[in-house]
């Protein structure tokens, strides 16, 4: 890790990961599952989901809070919480810091959530409707809340500094990396950033159903298939990841053992109204990232879609990434197809993919069935591919419009 090279803003560094997903809640346990392309989606069942037209997700098999976090936070905290501050221990760990190594105000914590706590407060809204108010739990006041996972997170690593909360579906991931690097860009050392979703429940199936976006494939290895002639959908998935960015000079000043990858670029657009014929705006964001990051199209290494699975945008993300790149001029990506679409989880899963990439170069494989997919694309299907990987292009799309790329680059 080097000295930054002059200028009133160092670099922001990665130097610390911690994840919760279908392939598990430890990094290299994820990693050695997704480089070779292995599928974690299959049938729910963390309800009964056989009346439902969508039948399969991406869940975390296995999991359980109580063998990672004291029994009185269990209680308090919905299991999309409870994954938040497994991976965010896992992170600080990795980082080498401690509640206590530094000042307090000096860190800070911002997440992504979309739909909060949906079990613990559909659980408490069932005794609510069936034993009466008596029986709710005191914890249902902030427990469902999406700002949980930032206090929580806060609370336990004791992080006193700016803290908040994005919202924007898939998107919302990277917009709280970037919302972290403007803080640390402001003075503060060190904050850690991602997001995180749970949301396979009753009422949470029933709200992403209606968007009319979900696969009802009952197939694991063809419902997720984006960029394929038979997209039909996405398949939900759960999890997330939390990552520490610090300022480089802070980074050095308390002896970091390691740098995983700078931040280097952020952008984020919104698409225009509809019917307005203006270009969506997912084109513009991988060109703003780029710029943000002084880095030109040729440098980019890979990209990492964002791999709606629908043709409309499918075809968008075609569009822009061939536009800024040109024809099959860069090798892409979508893990995801592995363990689902995580809303505001997916995208730090993404940056971590990345940055494992980075490191091992070696881009992982989209989980497709077939080689057939969008001409225009050079995506790496069925096999990972080796390749020197020095610039990641990570990018990430919501529902309703919001568009964010997040620019990835090896650290010297």
């Amino acid at each position: 890790m080097s000295a930054p090279g002059g200028g009133d803003r160092g670099r922001t560094l990665i130097t610390g990961m911690g994840l919760a997903t279908p392939h598990g809640v430890d990094v290299e346990d994820f990693w050695a599952a997704t480089r070779v392309g292995k599928n974690a989606i299959g049938p729910v069942t963390r309800f009964d989901a056989s009346g439902y037209p969508a039948r399969l997700a991406g869940e975390i098999r296995g999991f359980s809070a109580a063998d990672h976090l004291p029994g009185r936070l269990v209680a308090q905290t919905d299991r999309v919480t409870q994954l938040a501050l497994v991976a965010a221990d896992r992170a600080f760990r990795d980082a080498g810091v401690a509640p206590g190594d530094l000042p307090a105000n000096g860190m800070g914590v911002v997440t992504a959530a979309g739909s909060g706590g949906f079990e613990f407060g559909e659980r408490e809204l069932r005794k609510l409707w069936s034993l009466g108010a008596n029986h709710v739990s005191a914890y249902q006041s902030f427990a469902w809340f999406p700002t949980a996972n930032t206090g929580q997170i806060a609370i336990r690593s004791d992080s006193r500094g700016p803290n908040g909360v994005v919202v924007g579906d898939q998107a919302g991931g990277l917009d709280a990396l970037g919302q972290a690097r403007r803080l640390i860009r402001r003075g503060t050392g060190l904050v850690a950033a991602g997001g995180f979703e749970a949301s396979l429940t009753p009422l949470g199936w029933t709200a992403r159903l209606s968007t009319g976006l979900m696969s009802t494939s009952d197939d694991p290895d063809r419902a997720y298939l984006p960029f394929h002639p038979a997209a039909r959908g996405y398949v939900p998935g759960e999890g997330g990841a939390l990552l520490i960015l610090e300022d480089e000079r802070s980074a050095l000043a308390r002896g970091a053992a390691t740098a995983h990858a700078e931040l280097a670029g952020y952008s984020a657009t919104l698409d225009p109204r509809p019917g307005s014929g203006r270009e969506p705006g997912l084109r513009r964001a991988i060109e703003l990232a780029l710029a943000d990051a002084g880095v030109a199209p040729a440098e980019v290494d890979v990209v990492f879609a964002d791999a709606a699975g629908s043709p409309e945008p499918d075809a968008v993300e075609v569009a822009a990434v061939a536009g800024v790149f040109g024809p099959r001029a860069v090798p892409v990506t979508a893990p995801k197809t592995m363990i689902g679409r995580l809303q505001a989880g997916g995208a730090p899963v993404d940056v971590v993919t990345a940055v494992l990439a980075i490191r091992e170069g070696l881009i992982p494989p989209t989980a497709d069935a077939e080689s057939a997919t969008a001409r225009e694309l050079d995506l790496v299907v069925g096999r990972p591919r080796t390749a020197s990987v020095g610039t990641a292009l990570v990018l990430a799309r919501g529902h309703g419009g919001f568009n964010s790329a997040v620019v990835l680059r090896a650290v010297d």
